[in-house]
């Protein structure tokens, strides 16, 4: 204060003037506080994932000298500001971020193989990579050695294609007869996009087996490659039918997926259970699998050694226990199978085993921090999947937790007698499995929000139940199964495995019961998205009064997506059918979309019905040519698959939407085949100025993984109309 100064005789304009300055301070000593912590390292991801993402936003692949030219011109601006080092960060960040960029182009070229362009079939010849069993069929990865009459350069590398259950091995090599079709699309704008996923995974097509399958010598010796994935899948398989053997039912078939990553024989109703309760992440082999296999054989091999007399004084136990782990949680990745996000689980899993070995705590930020680094350089799409944000929010708001919790005051009382200790021990532990399940969910739950369109309300009370008995039973015998398999004496390790896996379906099955304990949300868009991983980010890195930064960008995209309005009309990418919000308000299905499609729809639209809902089919008026739907606002769609009605049709709709090439005239907005040839499905909201569409590519901007062969739309002159709903289709937003 001022001498002389009061608060009465200060200004408004003055008052304001301090309080700014004295905010400016508090920042100011802030951010210094967060330098000394080294919180400014931990946010290199946030600038290399900014990268990436602005590479997969470009409506083009950047030229090849762009991203190197931008990190040697940010690089060097770094080094020129290195004496400002407000500055000099920004430069820093900019590099990283370009660093990003590349990492998204090296991983493309490096994954680019051809992708079929339309549906064939002909004969398919191959080697067996991998087989899937699954309760009706089996699922087979193929190495292409054939297929048809298309050339090398035009073949598919690998497809994934469903036969009917045969007796074979991985490894052979087989001919068939199947129909294979390029990896479908978003099966509406902004959805999940399969081909691009596919096309990162390294197949360029799938399909089904029409006819018997024959073994056939190769055209060639298999690569070693092959060879090696094919006893890994053996493998695997064997132990899963050994478990699933011996436990039997669905129980088995659980504690097989949580050893071997095989969750094939797991049924639909089970599985709906599982995610009905929150808890389905535990059949995914991801961080929780990884961390409790790794933590089981620290604790086993640390616990086993210090049995020996005299080790415990002479060797360090701990580091020694921490490369076990670090050998068999890497071992049981590659047993796994190596998919995407066990992959990721273990990179994490090692720099935190890593940090012992160096004397530095484990949980850390930082470690978090670099093996996203390392993660988003290997596999830089990861970052637009729900593997990568759910597992890495978790953890990031678990070890914020924990760093938080360690610069609290600690209390000096200590619990009088044997008694009192244990009751305390209880209380700590009940108190942290339900903060940390609690913590997870909030993290994680965005996320499953915006790509599944689902909320699991009861999803605590699911881990509370459950995961006691994943934690402390199920995973150490999994581990003791696994150590005692090749000695032929795992069979009481999979019985106690089995026993503790009953209890986890039944209070899954008890949690799925509840009213209400699967709830549909209507999808909402990137922004929204974007907003809620910048206040976990934020809420999270910050470890002073700056976490609470994280309330603006929470409150916009609360904003957002409750503002969010879902489509009114979802096309088919084939025009096969269509879903369209009724002037009664549900949807209505028309024509013979698959079920998964529905099933796209209505979680977008925040319908929580079943594909095979009769009442879907109710709202249209069909006859042998096609349908009729009135949307809200009494706008009128046709879907029309007879060439002699769409004439009628186009004199009385508002749009009309045909799995046909059309070339007549047209009154009222077509959307034909070649419409989604170009653009793929399409959503249509019904606004008081028109219809607006969302397409699901841009026909003029391909990128690799959505790039096809298609018709060029001819020029059709429009027919003038006075109905407001005939004006030309506007390019909105995806959902």
């Amino acid at each position: 204060m001022v001498a002389g100064w009061t608060p009465a005789t200060i200004g408004w304009r003055t008052r304001l003037a301090l309080s700014a300055e004295a905010w400016g301070r508090r920042a100011s000593a802030a951010v210094a506080l967060e330098g000394e912590r080294r919180t400014w390292f931990n946010t290199l991801p946030v600038a290399f994932g900014l990268g990436i993402g602005a590479y997969f936003a470009a409506d083009r692949e950047p030229l090849w000298w762009g991203p190197p030219l931008a990190i040697g011109i940010f690089a060097l601006a770094a080094w020129l500001a290195r004496l400002r080092p407000l500055l000099m960060a920004t430069f820093v960040a900019l590099c990283v971020a370009a660093a990003g960029l590349l990492a998204g182009m090296l991983r493309t070229e490096r994954v680019q193989a051809p992708v079929l362009e339309r549906t064939m079939i002909g004969t398919l010849s191959g080697f067996i990579e991998s087989i899937d069993e699954r309760s009706a069929d089996q699922r087979l990865l193929l190495l292409v050695t054939g297929f048809a009459a298309l050339p090398q350069e035009a073949r598919p590398r690998r497809v994934r294609i469903t036969l009917r259950k045969t007796p074979l091995l991985a490894g052979e090599h087989i001919a068939l007869t199947a129909r294979l079709m390029p990896p479908p699309e978003a099966a509406r704008p902004g959805g999940y996009d399969f081909a691009r996923d596919a096309f990162f995974r390294g197949f360029g097509a799938v399909g089904s087996g029409l006819g018997a399958v024959e073994r056939m010598a190769p055209p060639h010796a298999a690569p070693l490659s092959v060879k090696l994935i094919a006893r890994i899948d053996l493998a695997r398989n064997a132990m899963t039918e050994r478990i699933a053997g011996l436990v039997g039912g669905q129980a088995g078939a659980v504690a097989a997926a949580l050893v071997t990553g095989k969750r094939g024989l797991i049924t639909e109703e089970t599985n709906e259970i599982l995610r009905g309760a929150g808890i389905y992440h535990i059949v995914s082999i991801s961080g929780l699998h990884m961390v409790l296999a790794a933590g089981a054989i620290f604790w086993l091999a640390r616990a086993g050694l210090a049995i020996i007399p005299g080790l415990a004084l002479a060797w360090p136990l701990k580091k020694i226990a921490a490369i076990c782990a670090m050998l068999g949680a890497s071992a049981y990745c590659v047993f796994s199978g190596s998919e995407v996000a066990t992959e990721r689980s273990l990179i994490m899993t090692l720099i935190m085993l890593g940090a012992i070995l160096v004397d530095r705590p484990a949980l850390s930020m930082r470690n978090l921090a670099l093996a996203a680094l390392v993660v988003l350089a290997l596999e830089p799409d990861s970052l637009l999947g729900p593997s990568f944000q759910m597992s890495f929010g978790a953890v990031a708001a678990l070890i914020a937790f924990a760093e938080w919790q360690r610069r609290r005051p600690r209390s000096d009382v200590v619990e009088p007698g044997w008694f009192g200790r244990a009751l305390g021990s209880i209380q700590i532990g009940i108190a942290g499995l339900v903060l940390t399940s609690l913590l997870a969910a909030i993290a994680t739950g965005p996320f499953a929000a915006y790509h599944f369109q689902t909320m699991n309300p009861f999803g605590l009370i699911g881990n509370l139940m459950a995961l006691p008995f994943v934690s402390l039973i199920v995973m150490p015998s999994a581990v003791v199964g696994a150590l005692l398999y090749p000695l032929g004496l795992d069979a009481i390790a999979w019985w106690v495995m089995g026993l503790a896996t009953e209890p986890v379906l039944a209070a899954s099955r008890f949690v799925a019961s509840f009213a209400g304990s699967t709830r549909i949300v209507p999808a909402f868009g990137p922004g929204a998205l974007a907003g809620f991983a910048a206040a976990l980010l934020a809420a999270t890195l910050f470890t002073t009064w700056l976490r609470w930064l994280a309330l603006a960008p929470l409150a916009t995209a609360l904003a957002l997506a409750m503002s969010s309005h879902p489509a009114d009309l979802f096309i088919d990418r084939e025009a096969s059918g269509l879903a369209a919000r009724t002037a009664a308000g549900p949807m209505a299905i028309v024509g013979s979309p698959s079920a998964f499609v529905v099933q796209q729809w209505l979680r977008a639209a925040g319908d929580a019905r079943r594909p095979d809902d009769p009442g879907l089919r109710m709202g249209a008026a069909c006859d042998g040519g096609g349908c009729i739907v009135t949307l809200p606002g009494r706008r009128i769609i046709a879907w029309s698959r007879d060439p002699l009605t769409i004439a009628e049709d186009c004199g009385r709709a508002d749009l009309v939407v045909t799995p046909l090439r059309w070339d007549g005239a047209c009154k009222a907005l077509m959307v034909d085949r070649r419409t989604l040839d170009r653009h793929g499905a399409m959503s249509v909201r019904s606004t008081p100025q028109g219809l607006v569409a969302g397409t699901g590519r841009d026909p003029d901007a391909p990128r690799p993984w959505s790039r096809r062969e298609v018709t060029p739309l001819p020029q059709r002159t429009p027919v003038a109309s006075t109905s407001p709903a005939a004006e030309p289709v506007s390019s909105g937003e995806p959902d």
